[in-house]
C-alpha cells in the first residue's frame, strides 16, 4: 500500500510518522519503500501506526518483542513533539482566545490556569523521562545485552506506574469540560474551536503514548531487571 493513501485516508498520523522521520512529499512510494529510505524497521512502525489508529488495539506481547531502544526512541520523540508544537499550538490559540473576549470572564481566567498547570505537570514528567527513566532503562539494556555480570549495580529506581487516573489526563478532560460547558459571554467561536481540536488531538495522543510508556517500557524493564539481579 502507498505510504500517502495511508495519510490521506487518516491525516491525523501526521505527527506519528514525523516522529520517524518521514516527510510529507510521499509520492508513490509504498510503504516498504518509505520504511527502506528511512532506514526504518517496517514492522515497528505499522505496529505503532495501527495502535495509534485503532484504541481497541494493543498488542502487547508483540510489541514487547521490540528492542528497548526503539520503544524508547519513540516516546523520546513523542515528548519533544509535546514540547514543540502541540503544548506551543494549544497556548497560541488559547491566547488568542482570551485576548479577543470580553475581559474579565472568570471562566477564561480558570481556562488560563488549568492549562498552565496541565502544561507544567506535563513538563516536569517529560524533564524526569529525560533525566532519569529513559536513561536508566537503556543502561539497563545494554548492561543485560553485555552480559556483564560483574559490573557495578544500577542505581535503584522508582518504576513510574500507571495510575488509575493519570492527573495529566485529567487536567486535559477538565480543561475541555469547561470549555464545552461553562463558558460564557461573547468570544470568538472558530478560536473556541481550535482550542478545543488541538485540546482533543494531544488528548488521544497522551492516552496512546501512556499505554507504550506504562504497559510496555515498564513491564520490559521489570523483566530485565529480574535477569540482571545477582
Amino acid at each position: 500500500m502507498q505510504m500517502s493513501e495511508v495519510v490521506e485516508e487518516n491525516p491525523s498520523l501526521i505527527p506519528i510518522i514525523s516522529r520517524f522521520g518521514i516527510r510529507l512529499g510521499l509520492g508513490d512510494q509504498s510503504v516498504a519503500e518509505i520504511c527502506d529510505k528511512y532506514e526504518l524497521d517496517t514492522d515497528f512502525l505499522l505496529t505503532v501506526i495501527n495502535t495509534f489508529l485503532n484504541e481497541e488495539y494493543f498488542p502487547e506481547k508483540k510489541l514487547q518483542t521490540f528492542h528497548t531502544s526503539q520503544i524508547i526512541d519513540y516516546l523520546v520523540k513523542t515528548n519533544e513533539y509535546y514540547l514543540r508544537f502541540q503544548l506551543p499550538n494549544i497556548e497560541r490559540h488559547l491566547t488568542s482566545f482570551i485576548s479577543t473576549s470580553i475581559p474579565g470572564n472568570p471562566i477564561l481566567e480558570l481556562i488560563g490556569k488549568f492549562f498552565f498547570s496541565f502544561k507544567a505537570k506535563l513538563v516536569a514528567r517529560i524533564e524526569c523521562d529525560d533525566r532519569q527513566w529513559f536513561s536508566y532503562c537503556l543502561a539497563l539494556s545494554e548492561k543485560l545485552q553485555d552480559k556483564l555480570s560483574g559490573a557495578a549495580s544500577l542505581p535503584p529506581l522508582i518504576h513510574p506506574e500507571e495510575p488509575a487516573d493519570d492527573p495529566i489526563e485529567a487536567l486535559l478532560a477538565d480543561l475541555k469540560r469547561i470549555l464545552v460547558k461553562h463558558l460564557s459571554g461573547d468570544y470568538n467561536l472558530n478560536l473556541c474551536y481550535a482550542v478545543i481540536s488541538a485540546i482533543c488531538s494531544l488528548e488521544k495522543d497522551i492516552r496512546q503514548h501512556n499505554r507504550i510508556r506504562f504497559r510496555i517500557l515498564t513491564p520490559m524493564v521489570e523483566a530485565m531487571e529480574k535477569i540482571n539481579r545477582p
